[in-house]
């Protein structure tokens, strides 16, 4: 009888061990490319993402080049090093603006990066960590 109930308790343990491997298997494979925040230009560049990726693009809004007609808005976003124009269809936050900070969400299609969402900087004083850096750098 206490044969019988070690072994149920050590097919209880293996199924359990079993069940958290493959949880943390597909939450490793869920989160492995939504670990970054955002990409600046320089990083599209040098590794193009797939047309049917959607990822962020992080930078500054290049001056002289916010174009509006009706809803659709182009403009070009840099980081000090490289620069791409996006395109983006519906109204944009009211901080949005030449020369400040943008993250937005879409895709990379032939070279211009298509948004479906636009994230303007929330007050004067932000910039990401790491495009601070690259500015810098710049500099």
């Amino acid at each position: 009888m206490s044969n019988l109930r070690k072994r149920r308790r050590i097919r209880f343990l293996l199924v359990g061990v079993g069940f958290l491997a493959l949880s943390a298997a597909l939450i490793g494979y869920a989160m492995r490319d939504g670990l970054r925040f955002f990409q600046t230009p320089g990083q599209v560049a040098a590794a193009p993402p797939a047309p049917t990726e959607t990822f962020r693009l992080g930078g500054m809004v290049v001056p002289g080049s916010l174009e509006r007609q009706g809803t659709q808005v182009r403009f070009r976003v840099s980081d000090g090093e490289s620069t791409l124009a996006v395109r983006y269809e519906g109204i944009t936050p009211d901080l949005f603006a030449e020369g400040e900070g943008v993250i937005a969400t879409g895709r990379l299609v032939a070279g211009e990066f298509v948004a479906s969402e636009i994230l303007a900087k929330h007050d004067e004083d932000y910039m990401p960590r790491e495009l601070a850096g690259v500015m810098a750098d710049a500099r």
